[in-house]
């Protein structure tokens, strides 16, 4: 059955929440109850769900003992947490891709033990000490992966697969999440990097926001929603004002609330919907208030995008390759 605007699971992103507190504490090393203000504040923003972002908790981290501890303040709560974000972790880092690799790994077991549907992966890197010192980090050039290069490609495609293999065993989705200047930084590569890997459960987080913000010429964005959607199973959705003077190489991006970007996510959602896109949402927002503005996106969805009835009429190009099933469905075949 499809979902509805009623009932389509969308989460709160918890970028906007450190992962040390104004003590020093690490998150991961806090008590309970900080783990439960976190979660009481997204669900008094409004939300049933929270995408488990490692940049605040770090799940693949926490003893047995503690993940069920916070398994239970979530419980306690009230608030579903079916997707972990795992970022800036990439399996091709030089120097570090074997702990982060193993570090992927924990993560698909405790969202297992989570109860997760979904775990959001990518290839992108630390912020640089200079991305640091921007007011947007994205404004000046990160980690680029290497371009042709084909040992580290196959790479990047033997440990996703590994990663992709492991979550199937346990019963959970992989996502790649869309990330510029990697292999999932462009529509053609990240669906190359997805049909390489030849995992079902394997798919895209089509996060164009991330695509659409750098100060240099970018892809269409509704090329990008052509390309990538049949192959993709979970979704971070932001959006950004944008400005071009091509003859002047001046090029301008600040986030924006979803309804006032540049990618139109009605026009956006139509296209997902008619190759059969059934995947869970993510709101996000960088800068001010970030939580009241992925609550607001979230409200700008279900009054505006989502389908308001059932039987929504869905494509069938990759449902039926189980990319756009929810995760159980999607297993069945792997």
């Amino acid at each position: 059955m499809a979902y509805t605007a009623e009932n389509w699971p969308i989460t709160a992103a918890l970028l906007q929440f450190p992962g040390v507190d104004a003590a020093g504490t690490q998150i991961n090393d806090a008590p309970a109850a900080a783990w439960a203000e976190v979660l009481t504040e997204v669900k008094d923003a409004g939300f049933a769900d929270a995408d488990l972002t490692d940049s605040w908790v770090r799940p693949g981290d926490l003893s047995a003992a503690r993940l069920a501890e916070f398994k239970q303040t979530a419980e306690n709560v009230g608030i579903g947490i079916p997707v972990i974000s795992a970022i800036r972790r990439s399996v091709i880092e030089e120097g570090n891709w074997e702990a982060n690799l193993a570090y992927s790994h924990r993560t698909i077991d405790a969202a297992a033990e989570l109860g997760c549907e979904v775990v959001s992966f990518g290839l992108h890197q630390a912020i640089t000490a200079e991305q640091q010192k921007q007011l947007w980090f994205w404004t000046v050039e990160g980690h680029k992966d290497p371009v042709g290069d084909k040992e580290t490609w196959g790479k990047a495609v033997t440990r996703l697969r590994e990663l992709g293999r492991h979550a199937a065993e346990v019963g959970v989705l992989l996502s790649l999440e869309m990330y510029e200047d990697t292999y999932l930084g462009t529509a053609d590569s990240s669906v190359q990097m997805v049909q390489d890997i030849g995992l079902d459960n394997v798919g895209l987080n089509p996060d164009l926001g991330n695509l659409i913000r750098v100060h240099r010429p970018i892809e269409d964005w509704r090329e990008m929603v052509a390309k990538t959607l049949p192959y993709s199973n979970y979704w971070h959705m932001k959006n950004y004002i944008r400005d071009e003077d091509a003859a002047r190489d001046s090029y301008v991006a600040m986030p924006a609330p979803m309804e006032s970007g540049l990618i139109n996510y009605r026009e956006a959602f139509r296209i997902a919907l008619s190759v059969g896109f059934q995947g869970i949402l993510c709101t996000e927002h960088y800068g001010g208030d970030g939580l009241s503005v992925t609550a607001s996106n979230q409200d700008y969805l279900r009054r505006r995008i989502l389908p308001k009835t059932e039987g929504y009429a869905l494509g069938q190009s990759q449902v039926a390759q189980g990319r756009q099933k929810p995760a159980a469905a999607a297993l069945a075949s792997v």
